[in-house]
């Protein structure tokens, strides 16, 4: 843990190797490709603090997603703050992820809106059937 009177600013700038598009996040990085950096009394994503440094707050349910696609870039330029179902979509083709042209589940439910919610993984799951299943489970258990 950096001392506290470090401010992240002051150990961010080191870290960073500014090329002619991205400026590439040169500390530690996940296995995910994201950078990470110590600053509100903890580790947190480096493309997001910079984005809130430079730019402003993310609102609350949204997410950063990269233009340029290097997950270690922290330019604020390359960052758009985005929902979570349209950085996904945005992520890759979806002749990739089949399942991102579903527009029904298998029982008929249509998935769009509050009918589906998409997981961290980015799959995406029918809130009907799922609730359905909860109950099936509930009655199980109960018996």
């Amino acid at each position: 843990m950096p001392p506290k009177s470090t401010h992240p600013i002051e150990r961010f700038w080191p870290k960073v190797e500014r090329t002619d598009t991205c400026w590439l996040w040169l500390g530690s990085i996940s296995n995910y490709g994201y950078g990470s950096i110590w600053a509100y009394g903890r580790n947190v994503r480096v493309h997001r603090w910079a984005y809130e440094h430079f730019v402003g707050p993310i609102p609350d349910g949204l997410v950063i997603d990269h233009l340029c696609r290097v997950r270690h870039c922290v330019n604020p330029a390359h960052m758009e703050v985005v929902t979570n179902a349209e950085n996904l979509r945005r992520q890759v083709p979806c002749a990739e992820k089949p399942w991102l042209r579903k527009t029904h589940c298998k029982r008929g439910h249509e998935l769009v809106g509050d009918n589906v919610y998409i997981t961290p993984r980015g799959t995406r799951h029918c809130r009907p059937c799922q609730r359905k299943r909860n109950r099936d489970y509930m009655r199980r258990r109960a018996a």
